[in-house]
Parts: C-alpha cells; structure tokens; sequence
C-alpha cells in the first residue's frame, strides 16, 4: 500500500509570499497555479487531488514540490533551460536586421517603418517592432541639434551661466529677446467648443490681418516679464524697449541684460546710448545658443498657452491678448531654474563635437 505523500513544510514568509501570488490578477497564469499548488500541498492534499483542483497534471504537481524543496521560492516563476517557448528567429536574422536598421535604407525612403522592413526581411511587422522596442531602436524619429562654432564660444557660456547660478549682488539679470511677426490669425470657419467625448475644433485655414513684435525681458529671478508689443524690431524699437527697461528696474540696481547676436542689439546708436547708462551690462549668448536664453522658454510657453489657439481678427485684439498674458503672468510668477553647469554643457558639447567629427571624417 503506498502511503500518501507528506504535508510540504512552509515557512511563514514563504506562505505569505505563495498567498499573494495565488490571489494575484497581474502574475502569471502558470505561477499562479504553482502558488496554488504548493498551498495545497502544505495543507497535506495529494498530488491527484491538486492536479484536478488547479488543472495541471499530477507530474506538474509532483515536479513543482520537488523543485519547491531543493531551490524554495529563489529562483519561483523563472523558466529552466530548454522550457518555455522556442524562439522562432533565429539570433542571426535578428542581428541581420538590427544592421540593416541602422545602416541601411529603404529604397526611395528616408528611413524604416515596421512595415517595410517585415517585407524586406521576410518576417511579421510585430517581429520587427519587438526586436527595435529591446534595443531601444527608433528610425521614425530624429532629433535636431545645432553646435556653435562661435570662436569664444566658452568665453560666452560662462559670462551667462555664471549670471544664472551665481546672480550678482545690487543688480538684476533680464534675459531678453524679441518674438517677430505674430500673426493676428483669424479661422475662415467658427471653432466648435470643446464637449464631453471631443475635442475642441478649429479650421486648419486663416486669415492673416497683420502682425506684431514682442519685446520681453524675463527677470530670471522672479519669473516677472517686462513685455512691450512694438509694430517692428529695428534698433529704434529696441532702444525705446531699453528705455523702458530703465525706467522699470529700480534705480539702485545694475541691469544684467542676457541677449543674442541680432545686429540690432549692436546698432551704432544702441552703442552711443549705452555708454551713457553706465548701469547697463549686456552678455550675449554663443552664436547658434539660443536655448541659453531662457527667455525663450517663457516664449515657449506663452505661444502655447496664449496664441497657438487664439482666433484674433484684428492687431489690436492680438496686443490684447499678449498684455492680458503678460498681466496674469506677472501677477503669478514661476522662474526657470537654470541647473546646467558650465562643466556639464562643455563635456556635453565636446561629445558631440567628437561624434560629428567621427560622421564627417
């Protein structure tokens, strides 16, 4: 007579772990009944009795409490060797094209989709996309970059780096720019408002009735934008917007004033009546940096927030748009943390530098 087999020894932790996986909706449908199985098995229920309560056979019963004494749970839910399902592509095609991804194209095309690289390698669309989601490979997108070749490119990057970590005492630091040719769009049909299951709508064709130039000077302190809409951004535009900027910074304080290499900010006039204000220090970015200028990022997102959308039908109703803009930001202000380091962007830049060097060379 064969006697039954004995109650599999748990201990606490171990019961506790099998318990949640037994109940688990996210594990896997085979570890669930493994989990199931091994309860079973230490509450002293036979193997024949566990294989039709969890529906496996009794060998897998019998092969998992086995396993379950030699090894516990450390290596539970892994599949050995030669388990499992085999796979269907061989390493070889895979590394086939994982090569003709990265080094080839399609004729005629750009660049690979799933779908034309399954019928030039005669395999499914959802093979190709497993094998580029592994490797992290991405052919339908492409990222710009621009390096400066502004000879004193280092010179520069510290002047306004130091500017944002390390702001001077008595003085305020403006990043400044000007936004050209905002277009008062009007849509040739009404939008249709947004509503419960759709989105808002608007007409992809417009209207143009003229434009205007916003002059802005971020204080990257305080997150507060001086903003004035001039009808044009010659350096008569620009000298009226420094005056502004004069009379609006206490006069206590130096003005740091962050800006690009347009010509206008370099005007003989802009030079003559700078050295009359002795309190005025401009810093200008690298050429080709303009994502060092963080009034650009407050462009960024006034464009997104106040005219991307907007359905304006004349320039005044623009203007007032922007000031209205200006106000509620000015009336709640968030400044942009610079964290960047000067060492940080120059081992960054060199990087590239030696990547596009390889590509050219």
């Amino acid at each position: 007579m064969r006697l039954p087999t004995p109650a599999l020894a748990l201990q606490k932790g171990q019961r506790e772990i099998l318990e949640t996986v037994a109940r688990s909706r996210g594990a896997a449908y085979r570890d669930v009944q493994r989990a199931q199985a091994l309860l079973l098995a230490a509450d002293g229920v036979a193997n024949t009795q566990i294989a039709v309560a969890v529906g496996v056979s009794a060998t897998s019963v019998k092969s998992w409490r086995e396993r379950f004494v030699k090894e516990g749970l450390t290596a539970f839910g892994a599949v050995r060797a030669g388990r499992g399902r085999k796979p269907q592509i061989s390493p070889e095609k895979v590394a086939e094209i994982v090569h003709a991804t990265l080094h080839e194209k399609p004729p005629g095309e750009t660049h690979w989709s799933c779908r034309t690289m399954a019928k030039a390698q005669g395999v499914s669309p959802a093979t190709v996309q497993r094998i580029w989601a592994a490797r992290n490979i991405q052919p339908h997108r492409v990222k710009t970059f621009k390096l400066s070749n502004d000879k004193r490119f280092e010179e520069k990057l510290v002047d306004v780096v130091g500017l944002y970590l390390n702001p001077p005492e008595n003085a305020v630091v403006l990043s400044m720019d000007e936004k050209s040719q905002i277009q008062a769009l009007d849509r040739t049909q009404p939008s249709l408002p947004m509503k419960k299951g759709r989105a808002g709508t608007m007409t992809h064709d417009y209207k143009r009735n003229g434009t205007t130039t916003l002059f802005a000077a971020l204080n990257v302190l305080t997150g507060r934008v001086i903003g004035d809409c001039l009808p044009r951004h010659r350096h008569i535009e620009f000298l009226k917007f420094l005056r502004r900027i004069d009379r609006e910074v206490p006069k206590g304080l130096q003005i740091h004033l962050i800006l690009d290499n347009y010509s206008t900010h370099k005007h003989e006039n802009v030079k003559k009546w700078l050295a009359k204000q002795p309190r005025f220090h401009l810093h200008f970015t690298p050429t080709s940096s303009s994502w060092m200028n963080l009034v650009e990022r407050w462009f960024g997102k006034f464009t997104e927030k106040a005219i991307r959308r907007g359905v304006f039908h004349s320039v005044p109703e623009l203007i007032a748009a922007i000031e209205a803009y200006l106000q509620a930001n000015n009336e709640n202000p968030t400044p942009f943390i610079w964290t960047a380091t000067t060492d940080q962007i120059l081992a960054k830049v060199r990087r590239g530098r030696v990547t596009l060097n390889t590509i050219t060379t």
